[in-house]
């Protein structure tokens, strides 16, 4: 049970990041819009090389 430990810290420091992001998401000022801006960069950039990376997978299996 070697990795108990460990696995119990990564959960912790998930639950206090997000205790964290949530304290600043809901702040005065534009700190509430950019997280949203951030988030939307975050989640378009996943997409765009997500798609990109799947097209090149499919490259490798079909013939020229």
């Amino acid at each position: 049970m070697d990795t108990a430990v460990p696995l119990n810290v990564i959960v912790d420091n998930i639950t206090e990041m997000n205790e964290l992001f949530t304290d600043v998401a809901l702040g005065d000022g534009v700190a509430p819009l950019l997280v949203a801006m951030g988030t939307l960069i975050i989640i378009a950039s996943l997409g765009i090389f997500g798609a990109l990376t799947l097209g090149a997978v499919g490259n490798l299996f079909t013939a020229n």
